[in-house]
């Protein structure tokens, strides 16, 4: 068994990590359809995120065949940050927040086999910005599509940390 990826980045709350990795909460695009988080009890449940930034989906296409591992990693990091922004909107400050579980769907091939590798951005990104309340239960799988044919979809349940 190897050892928990250590949280390495500088700052006194999730905010600052955030900003010393050059990045900033999203402001998520209200849909008529659906809520980007719905909270009951002390547990949120994350609506599944696309790699948007600023109104822009960032990717588009099938991993392993138009879109390579390195970038799917980074388009999953930013679905995880808008994750991120929809927990914000729920509870209003990161530094509450942990992270129980998170689904990263991942548009593949039948044969690539490498979805967990790019879930591993989005985890990367949870525990630099939210340390120990960033590890969290994954599920990686492939599907044959996803919305707008972006490469990389993210659903997350969070509680709020004690």
């Amino acid at each position: 068994m190897s050892l928990p990826l250590p949280q390495t980045v500088k700052g006194g709350t999730a905010l600052e990590r955030l900003a010393n990795l050059g990045l900033e909460l999203p402001v998520l695009a209200a849909n008529a359809y659906y809520v980007d988080h719905n909270r009951v009890g002390d547990s949120i449940h994350i609506a599944g995120q696309l790699p948007f930034k600023a109104g822009v989906l960032l990717g588009q296409g099938v991993v392993g065949r138009d879109v390579d591992l390195e970038t799917a990693k980074e388009l999953a990091r930013h679905a995880a940050l808008n994750c991120l922004a929809a927990v914000v909107q729920a509870v209003g400050d990161l530094d509450r927040v942990r992270v129980v579980q998170m689904l990263v769907f991942v548009a593949s091939p039948p044969d690539f086999g490498l979805q967990s590798k790019v879930a591993e951005g989005a985890s990367e990104l949870l525990i630099e910005v939210l340390g120990e309340n960033g590890r969290h239960a994954r599920t990686a799988i492939g599907v044959a599509g996803l919305p707008l044919n972006t490469p990389v979809e993210i659903q997350m349940v969070c509680t709020t940390a004690s």
